[in-house]
């Protein structure tokens, strides 16, 4: 694994130096300089602009990043459309996209993948620290799926600074930010400082530490089915459950992070890298059991990683290619699941490498494009009691391309991407899985059109056809679970998963006004999911995953609009609705899918002040499957305010947030833990930012 990354910086500095001083007419490059407009998409193999996207796109940046960032990249982001989150209590938030999450959705780093085993559980922490983040951009949909067959539901790119993209003006470059949250008692404070070292060489060094408490719901922890079960028991220590309310019992957290990086910035191309080590230790809330005769664990996980990264981009400056970008990452991944007596119950093993290399076309006419190649290697092992998987070892390569066609009022748009799916599962006799070897060869592509209607307005559509490998948890799962609190069982034998998808959307900007709406469909062939059997073994429900077919389907709009100017603010009004349907065939609804949710804000601008409020309306979630409860809906009313006290252009920033302001009890329907573990009540939030 060590050795891959080795051999793959080695290749990158030596095609680097090789050209990079040779290129004929070198410019600087797109990636050399942030982009901080919303109206860019980067996520890509070459920048693309936003409204010629066919399928849903988000970005989240500046103000609104500081304001939403959470200590969660799933919490983070679900003010988004199309994005909920699956809210393993608040610590532990995996975003879901369009209903999809898991193995359908891809969390990366600067377009590389976030090297975790977030994928494996939902209470498995995604190791990507959401203060660090200088942009999130979210790709729903088929542009997503040049990342791989993994990313059917959508990708979260998460872009920072650790290798650097330029010179700072000045000799040195510091940001730092500091947070307070109430409702856990949240202390976070994160710093970064770019040196420049001559007039070419960047050095970067950053830190953050985050404490909290146990988290105040404001409201009951169980959900009131539970309650009700609760409060009819003879027993007096669980009657008086049904009674528990405020702190949700197990969910502090503490986790801190630093790293390095440096890069050499050339006219003709940069080359960098990073090193980071990443620390976080927090409690898993509490599944109360309501069986006097089945004590509840209160477990805690010990995360540790640590991860190398490389970037390097050539300008080739004219000919076939425009620039050539290689990104590549290793990572050493170590969690462990501590008991109340401090022993460590099971123990997760993750080593990882990751490597991507793309060629941007040079744009011809009215045609442009890209192609690469993508390499992935995981060896994976579960060592302890609760070992449900064997040792095993994905390797995966792909190749893919993606090609624009801009003649104006048409656009159109082609891509693919083949995989080669190798795994292998050793054998283990606690478990009793033979060694297991499984090859898949996958192939998805798109093809879409968009048309411009009116100035400034688009319609569009593009048709998808997508093949993904089962992955080592759904083929060699077979023993208990503690996160989920079951005993998963796969199934070795698995064939491709296969999906077949539409979507159609209407997107448009003008003077004040911007607009989205995006509506799709898929159906699937040997689509894989979780089917709880009724059978009971270790004292835990047994889930076999199964395959079948089904359908997802669901639409998703946002609008912004600025209405009037009041003195020295802009007023605006924006709102957010998704709603998202799948069902398997002959079983019913696909469990844990979000219910339908709008939400509408109105905000006043000026130089100095931004004041913003909001309203989330969740409705009830009762299409649900067997062994699923119904989740009642919710309304959220958040304020806040960002102050600029020395103008636009002021190093000083100060954002004040008031959020749940009328402390309801709200519970995602996505989420393993919903009926024990409720959302954040109200919470005052205090953010300072300061760069210079």
């Amino acid at each position: 694994m060590r050795r891959s990354l080795l051999l793959s910086t080695v290749a990158a500095v030596v095609i680097f130096s090789g050209q990079a001083t040779a290129a004929p007419n070198p410019r600087p490059s797109d990636d050399l300089h942030p982009i901080q407009s919303t109206d860019i998409i980067v996520t890509a193999p070459f920048n693309r602009d936003r409204a010629a996207i066919l399928a849903g796109t988000s970005v989240l940046t500046g103000d609104a990043l500081a304001r939403d960032v959470r200590p969660t990249i799933g919490e983070s982001l679900t003010h988004l459309p199309g994005v909920s989150a699956t809210s393993f209590g608040p610590n532990a938030s995996r975003p879901i996209l369009r209903g999809f999450q898991g193995e359908r959705v891809r969390v990366l780093k600067d377009g590389i993948g976030s090297v975790d085993v977030s994928n494996t559980s939902v209470d498995h922490p995604v190791v990507v620290n959401p203060l660090t983040a200088e942009r999130i951009e979210v790709l729903r949909g088929p542009s997503a799926l040049l990342y791989g067959s993994a990313a059917i539901g959508g990708v979260v790119n998460v872009l920072d600074n650790r290798i650097p993209r330029r010179v700072p003006e000045h000799p040195a470059h510091v940001d730092l930010t500091g947070t307070y949250g109430s409702a856990a008692q949240e202390r976070s404070t994160y710093g970064q400082v770019d040196v420049a070292l001559g007039n070419k060489f960047v050095v970067h060094v950053d830190g953050s530490y985050a404490k909290t408490n146990d988290l105040d719901t404001g409201n009951f922890i169980l959900s009131a089915p539970l309650r009700a079960r609760a409060a009819a028991s003879a027993d007096p220590e669980i009657a008086e459950l049904a009674t528990l309310r405020g702190k949700l019992p197990n969910s502090a957290a503490k986790t801190w992070e630093v790293a390095g990086g440096a890069a050499l910035i050339l006219d003709g191309g940069t080359i960098g890298v990073s090193f980071s080590h990443y620390d976080s230790l927090y409690g898993v809330p509490m599944r109360y059991t309501l069986d006097p005769d089945v004590e509840a664990e209160q477990v805690r996980l010990q995360v540790k990683q640590d991860r190398a990264d490389l970037r390097a981009e050539l300008n080739v400056g004219g000919g076939f290619f425009d620039t050539i970008r290689f990104r590549t990452a290793f990572a050493d991944y170590k969690h462990q699941e501590i008991k109340e007596d401090g022993t460590a119950a099971t123990t997760f093993l993750n080593k990882s490498t990751e490597s991507r290399l793309e060629f941007a076309q040079a744009k011809r006419g009215n045609w442009r494009g890209a192609f690469g190649a993508q390499l992935a290697i995981r060896d994976f092992n579960v060592i302890g009691a609760e070992a449900f998987l064997p040792k095993n070892t994905t390797q995966q390569f792909g190749v893919f391309t993606l090609q624009e066609i801009d003649a104006g009022a048409l656009k159109a748009e082609a891509g693919a991407r083949f995989e080669r799916t190798n795994l292998f599962a050793a054998a283990n006799a606690t478990i009793g899985n033979p060694d297991y070897r499984r090859n898949f060869s996958a192939f998805s592509g798109s093809l879409g059109a968009s048309y411009a209607i009116a100035h400034a307005v688009r319609i569009g559509v593009t048709g998808s056809h997508s093949e993904r490998a089962p992955a080592a948890e759904e083929l060699f799962a077979n023993g208990p679970h503690a996160g989920t609190q079951s005993f998963e069982i796969g199934n070795p034998d698995f064939v491709k998963e296969v999906s077949n998808g539409v979507e159609a959307s209407i997107r448009g900007s003008r003077a004040g006004l911007s607009f989205s709406v995006a509506a799709y469909y898929n159906w699937f062939s040997n689509y894989i999911y979780e089917s709880q059997t009724g059978a009971v073994q270790d004292g835990l429900p047994v889930f076999q995953y199964r395959q079948a077919s089904a359908r997802y389907y669901g639409i998703e709009a946002e609008v912004s609009a600025k209405v009037a100017q009041i003195g020295g603010f802009g007023i605006s009004v924006d709102g957010v609705g998704d709603m998202t349907r799948a069902t398997v065939t002959g079983a019913g609804p696909v469990p844990r899918i979000p219910p339908m949710r709008l939400l509408g804000g109105i905000e006043a601008k000026s130089d100095l002040i931004d004041l913003r409020g909001e309203v989330e309306w969740t409705a009830k979630q009762d299409r649900v499957a067997p062994f699923e409860t119904v989740t009642s809906g919710f309304t959220l009313v958040n304020a806040s305010a960002t102050l600029r006290p020395f103008g636009t252009e002021s190093p000083v920033s100060i954002i004040l947030s008031a959020n749940n302001i009328f402390n309801v009890e709200a519970r995602r329907a996505a989420s393993f833990l919903k009926d024990y573990a409720p959302l954040t009540g109200r919470d005052i939030r205090i953010t300072g930012r300061l760069s210079f």
